[in-house]
């Protein structure tokens, strides 16, 4: 992946190898401590079970709301009504919500703060980036477009190296207002799923520091160099204004994937029956059979990628067309599919596990948009700088969410107390 990386940087000649060294140093760390190390997997079990119980709080909202509808499969009523089956809409999505206040709240009483600073000094002292750069990153675990309100007062003046950092850490990670939606969907086929999904997080960060300076090296000297930068966060005047606000933000998010995955899903579609036509009638003329769909065509250039990740062979050609499709179609219909193979042993755990960790981000063509967008609209005097750098930086977060499956399929084991061994 960083070999990939580097053949299509801007300056191959400018490169940060103390950042590379350092970046997959630290990635090889965190996947020794939470694959290996038992006291590190059990911590991580023990976080996957706050997240599931937290997970029933944020689900007594839509009981309240949507009776029957919100019943997950399984699950029964006060008044013994039983479930109608998995539904999307009222039983995953209503979670962004809840969980997008409660990160309100958090922020209120300076937890997050607290956190994020922690890991921003850590990549900043070890990777010798910007501050800006790394408190973003480190937002970036967290949070998503608001992660780019952290560093405001610098993004004016960042250098262009940096503003596709900016972008890489955003879409090279997932929010942890979605964190519960994706848990929502995997949880019958994964055990402690919400503790993969946290710790590929983790992993995605300094990954996308490393991708997005080689892509696109520093040429210039960044003004907060060294220096460790304090988030910016305009506090609220009270826990409840907290709640209200992050409850507003949550609302705009769902409506948000709702709108996207009506569109994006009705397009490929229609890519797909295109596409179909063209097959038919170079099939007809060639006598070859091919998968004449987007997925199929994704797949194939995916397809050496996924196996450099340790995917096992008669799996690779699925889970490339799951990844590759991640690029138009984002990572919930990814998620959704990899769900549905794990329940019906489609595909092994091994080849599953090492697919959600490579889907554990938003690297796709609708967030590129929402990121550009978002910032823009913060220092829209960079509008120009964001949009030259911005397919570069899709890139270097797909080869980074690519690099956490990576090293997720290094230190893969079925017997790790994270996997329910």
């Amino acid at each position: 992946m960083i070999g990939f990386a580097w053949l299509l940087s801007a300056d191959r000649k400018r490169m940060n190898w103390r950042l590379i060294v350092s970046g997959l140093g630290i990635q090889l760390l965190l996947g020794l401590i939470i694959f290996t190390v038992p006291a590190g997997s059990a911590a991580f079990v023990k976080l996957s079970k706050v997240v599931d119980s937290v997970l029933v709080c944020a689900t007594a909202g839509s009981h309240f709301l949507f009776g029957r509808l919100a019943l997950g499969p399984g699950q029964a009523g006060p008044g013994g009504e039983t479930s109608l089956g998995f539904i999307l809409l009222f039983q995953a999505l209503p979670t962004v919500v809840f969980f997008s206040a409660l990160m309100s709240v958090l922020y209120y009483f300076g937890i997050m703060q607290a956190l994020i600073r922690l890991f921003a000094w850590c990549f900043t002292r070890l990777m010798k980036v910007s501050g800006a750069e790394s408190l973003c990153a480190a937002s970036n675990i967290f949070v998503g477009i608001e992660s780019a309100a952290t560093v405001r007062p610098f993004l004016a003046r960042m250098t262009r190296s940096e503003l596709c950092t900016v972008l890489t850490a955003g879409m090279a990670t997932i929010a942890s207002s979605v964190l519960a939606f994706y848990v929502f969907c995997l949880e019958n086929a994964f055990s402690n799923i919400a503790g993969h999904l946290i710790s590929a997080s983790l992993l995605s960060a300094p990954a996308a520091l490393v991708m997005s300076k080689i892509l696109l090296p520093e040429s210039g000297r960044p003004e907060t160099l060294g220096v460790d930068v304090k988030p910016k966060y305009e506090k609220e005047g009270s826990v409840f204004e907290a709640v209200i606000n992050g409850a507003g933000a949550g609302m705009k998010l769902l409506f948000g994937i709702v709108g996207l995955l009506l569109a994006v899903l009705g397009l490929v579609a229609l890519a797909n029956l295109v596409f179909g036509k063209i097959g038919d009638g170079v099939g007809c003329i060639a006598g070859a059979e091919m998968n004449w769909s987007l997925e199929g065509l994704l797949g194939i250039i995916f397809y050496p990628f996924v196996a450099a990740m340790g995917i096992e062979p008669a799996d690779s050609m699925i889970a490339s067309q799951i990844i590759g499709s991640r690029t138009v179609l984002t990572e919930v219909a990814g998620y959704r599919q990899v769900a549905s193979l794990a329940r019906d042993n489609v595909i092994s755990m091994r080849s599953a596990v090492l697919t959600c960790y490579a889907l554990c981000g938003f690297a796709h063509l609708a967030s590129l948009s929402i990121f550009v967008g978002g910032i823009s609209a913060l220092v829209p005097e960079r509008t120009s700088d964001l949009a030259k750098v911005g397919v570069r930086a899709l890139v270097a977060a797909t080869l980074a969410c690519l690099m956490t499956g990576c090293i997720a399929g290094i230190f893969f084991s079925e017997n790790s107390v994270l996997f329910g061994g």
